[in-house]
């Protein structure tokens, strides 16, 4: 297992009770600190600072791979209510949100001139910052206005989507768990609800002769978080059982704002069943979608969407040899597009990459094809 106070760290769990353990020990241990944004200060933490020569200068308990984890990636240190930490990639975004600068130039400045450019803007403003210490290093600098950036334990809402699901979906299955220093996530398949959730929706497919995909496709969710401000607590809904699982849309989503507490996210999964209904009705209606040119409408839709191009490319290219010619559904195309992901895990890409495309190529469930379905070729 990699050391955790590095950026890189990840780690995956095959066990509910094992994901929920390790996050309750995450929450004992991370630690959420209040001050004034103007007491904050930010030093530089390259290779050639003079902090990365004294680890005595930092908060006790930050080790020497922390820092030097830091300074081969941000290459930044920020004071926090007298202690100095290193601060995590996780953090850049919120951090530069406190100091009310944003641009790409940040990014090539030399970490000094970086560092006093974020002093000079953060001495500015006296509101307040929640600041999230986890494993070692500073890893977001939230607003610390409730209304702004509301605390959401991660332990206490795996406990509560485990006990729903119980409650709910008897007999559902935990599939995997995932967490990194960004993005939480674990899925669930459902195939004692397979018949409620998904007979209508496997009954068309057999009708148009897709008796394999109609057996082999289950139900199944998938929760995301996070304390950094990457993603909002949601639920969202799944089809799995072929090589890689086929996300069709957030059921329910609870945003770290406006004062949200755990008790909203529970009330939220009441609506679970519902909207899991409706994401497959919208994938459902594809079948009714007939396309005069599918590899075109494949191409534009992927363009759309901003889809990676070297794996969309090669999916295009996939199903353009499958197909046959003639016509097709969007919810060919839309199946078709699935190999994105798969190609990208197998390239290794990082499973928090994976999870926010699978959730942007589900808007494909809800766009107008005709608008993509045009003869004139387009190049990627």
């Amino acid at each position: 297992m990699n050391n955790t106070c590095l950026d890189s760290y990840s780690t995956t769990f095959s066990d509910r009770q094992a994901m929920q353990s390790y996050h309750e020990g995450l929450t004992r241990e991370s630690r959420w600190q209040h001050c004034k944004v103007n007491e904050l200060h930010v030093e530089p933490l390259d290779e050639a600072s003079p902090l990365y020569f004294a680890p005595e200068a930092f908060a006790s308990g930050t080790s020497t791979d922390a820092v030097e984890d830091t300074a081969k990636n941000l290459g930044l240190a920020i004071l926090v209510n007298g202690g100095l930490y290193p601060v995590r990639t996780t953090a850049y975004k919120s951090l530069l949100d406190r100091a009310k600068i944003s641009g790409n130039a940040l990014t090539k400045l030399k970490r000094p001139v970086l560092a006093e450019v974020l002093n000079e803007c953060l001495n500015i403003y006296s509101s307040e910052a929640l600041v999230l210490i986890r494993d070692e290093k500073v890893s977001a600098v939230h607003s610390g206005d409730m209304t702004d950036y509301s605390v959401l334990p991660i332990d206490e809402l795996l406990d509560i989507l485990g006990k729903k699901l119980d409650e709910r979906f008897p007999g559902n299955i935990f599939e995997r768990g995932y967490t990194d220093h960004a993005l939480t996530s674990a899925s669930w398949r459902m195939p004692a609800q397979k018949e409620d959730l998904l007979g209508t929706y496997a009954a068309l497919l057999k009708a148009q002769g897709k008796i394999k995909t109609a057996d082999k496709l289950v139900p199944g969710v998938r929760f995301t978080t996070s304390d950094t401000g990457v993603a909002s607590a949601k639920v969202s809904a799944l089809l799995v059982g072929g090589q890689y699982p086929i996300h069709i849309g957030s059921c329910i989503a609870v945003d770290h704002r406006h004062q949200t507490k755990v008790a909203d996210f529970d009330a939220a999964l009441d609506q679970l069943f519902a909207q899991f209904t409706t994401s497959v009705e919208n994938l459902q209606a594809l079948l009714e979608i007939e396309l005069d040119y599918p590899v075109n409408a494949m191409t534009r839709v992927c363009k759309k969407l901003s889809m990676p191009k070297k794996a969309a490319v090669e999916a295009i290219s996939m199903y353009e040899m499958a197909y046959g010619g003639g016509r097709a559904t969007a919810h060919d195309v839309f199946m078709a597009m699935q190999e994105i992901p798969y190609i990208m895990k197998t390239d290794g890409a990082p499973e928090s990459k994976l999870i926010t495309l699978q959730e942007t190529m589900a808007r494909a469930l809800t766009l107008r094809w005709s608008d993509y379905d045009l003869a004139k070729a387009v190049e990627y």
